[in-house]
């Protein structure tokens, strides 16, 4: 289980990847398609052409660290095909790593803060 720290943010990179790249390949990937940086302590998630096969970069201060998950059926669920990236919960990262429809999911707006009168 990847545990989650207030203030880290998950990028999901919406183009497949080659599932091949490991550390250095999918750090290098962070710098040039996502424009972020491999060791700032968020969450990088990548997905293979079929979307059965995701692995996530993390670096948790001492190295990177490499999680991946391939589904022996289904698919992962994935927006539409296209550059760049989006930002995503923690919620519904766990979600998307247990294959189910993350998209349903809607995260509440932040409190608003009491007027002071």
């Amino acid at each position: 289980m990847i545990t989650v720290t207030p203030g880290t943010k998950v990028y999901l990179c919406c183009r497949p990847t080659d599932m091949r790249r490991s550390f250095d390949g999918l750090a290098a990937d962070v710098a040039a398609v996502l424009r972020q940086d491999p060791y700032s302590g968020h969450l990088f998630l990548f997905r293979s052409r079929k979307a059965d096969y995701l692995k996530i970069l993390h670096y948790d201060g001492t190295g990177l660290c490499l999680f991946a998950k391939r589904l022996e059926k289904g698919k992962f669920v994935w927006p539409p095909i296209v550059d760049g990236t989006m930002v995503l919960t923690p919620a519904q990262m766990a979600l998307l790593v247990e294959a189910m429809d993350w998209r349903r999911t809607v995260p509440p707006e932040p409190p608003r803060r009491p007027a002071v009168i």
